[in-house]
């Protein structure tokens, strides 16, 4: 019992930090599982794919009924990455686990830097990605399409290297190649997320990667706080959430520099 509820707080976390951001709730998922569960980076991350898959589904569907999400550039990212996540499983089967592991480190310690120093992304001085003022829709040119299709492939090969959903690489560079408002990022965000998750869990289940009773606990725990953190994130300071989300990436960091000490020391 202790343990399911061990795990249903491990997706609650998850949950709780996509809703609120839009973005880091696969690159905290792998680290607590890793850390609380003593699972290897490639063991933790289906598992850390389908929180991230179950609490965006959530949030696209609330930003699908409000009208701000931008779902055909989500579909051609989406297309893309799934395309690529492959190359990135292939990889992570390969690549040595302590190696794994101190890429990961290196990624939560880079991400807590960002959020705290950086204060604003560095916009485009001509967006590549620009909305028709008359339909409202982005313009499909051929600078478009090799952005996003850049961004597509970043994606994939994350999610599937790392189990990260790719939330921390597509929000800021939605936010800056395009004019589009955050919570229009945001929502175009969670879409792309749900679906390459998604397809990412099934690549994994192909390679026998895929703890499936520990599933259900964590997929509910991350439903539940997705729904809260997204209700509740306009009501919170952008700044707060930077700040906050930077000292979780910065705490789980150090404490898998230990952890790795401890076992490799």
């Amino acid at each position: 019992m202790e343990s399911l509820l061990l795990i249903a707080s491990l997706g609650g976390a998850t949950g709780l930090i996509l809703g609120l951001t839009g973005a880091g709730g696969g690159i905290i998922a792998t680290p607590l599982l890793v850390l609380f569960l003593n699972q290897s980076v490639v063991s933790a991350a289906p598992l850390s794919l389908i929180g991230v898959a179950a609490a965006s589904w959530i949030g696209m569907i609330i930003g699908l009924r409000q009208g701000i999400v931008r779902y055909r550039a989500a579909f051609l990212l989406t297309a893309i990455a799934l395309l690529v996540t492959p190359l990135g499983i292939a990889t992570a089967q390969l690549i040595p686990k302590l190696f794994l592991k101190i890429l990961f480190i290196l990624l939560l310690l880079y991400q807590a830097y960002r959020y705290a120093i950086i204060k604003a992304v560095q916009l485009d001085k001509e967006f590549p990605c620009q909305i028709d003022d008359e339909t409202g829709r982005f313009i499909w040119n051929l600078k478009c399409l090799l952005t996003l299709s850049k961004l597509g492939i970043m994606l994939g090969f994350a999610s599937g290297l790392l189990g990260v959903g790719g939330g921390f690489v597509l929000v800021p560079a939605l936010k800056k190649h395009t004019p589009l408002n955050i919570h229009s990022v945001t929502s175009t965000s969670l879409m792309v997320l749900a679906m390459v998750s998604t397809g990412s869990v099934l690549q994994w289940s192909l390679v026998g990667n895929f703890n499936s009773h520990l599933a259900i606990p964590f997929l509910l725990g991350a439903l539940l706080s997705m729904t809260i953190g997204r209700l509740i994130a306009p009501k919170i300071n952008e700044l707060v959430l930077r700040r906050l989300f930077s000292a979780i990436c910065l705490l789980s960091a150090v404490s898998l520099f230990v952890q790795l000490i401890l076992q490799h020391g």
